[in-house]
């Protein structure tokens, strides 16, 4: 990280979604479980707080955002969620942020699905977040192409 603080996500081209349809069984609040998720997340990395303040936090739930999108869109066969998250943790590597990190992330969002999601989809969902986070600590991601 370079000694500037981090500023928080801006609106634009790249603001993540709000909700997310997964298959026929309704549609995902995105917002409700990346705030959930980071929570947790803050939770078990308190130290973060201090290193990227109230912008990290806003990172976390928009980064999730899109996490969780990409993670429906995978279970209704729409995308490659590794493409998405190989993309996404060569960036975060290149700012020095631990992609162990990203991968703890991604296990959290399962544990928070299975919670907070009903029905097998639920399931489904989960299983592609955990999934993701073994493909994220192999560090395939950094060779990955589709």
């Amino acid at each position: 990280m370079t000694g500037r603080p981090l500023r928080p996500p801006e609106g634009g081209d790249e603001a993540p979604r709000v909700s997310s349809p997964l298959g026929g069984n309704g549609t995902l609040d995105l917002v409700a479980l990346a705030q959930s998720i980071c929570e947790r997340y803050r939770l078990e990395f308190p130290d973060e707080r201090e290193r990227y303040g109230d912008a990290g936090h806003a990172w976390c739930v928009h980064d999730n955002q899109h996490i969780l999108n990409w993670a429906a869109e995978s279970v209704n066969g729409e995308l490659d969620i590794r493409q998405e998250i190989a993309w996404l943790a060569t960036l975060l590597e290149a700012r020095d942020f631990p992609t162990d990190r990203l991968a703890r992330d991604l296990d959290i969002g399962a544990e928070v699905v299975k919670g907070q999601v009903g029905g097998l989809v639920a399931l489904e969902l989960a299983a592609v977040l955990a999934d993701t986070a073994g493909f994220v600590r192999s560090g395939d991601f950094r060779e990955y192409t589709v």
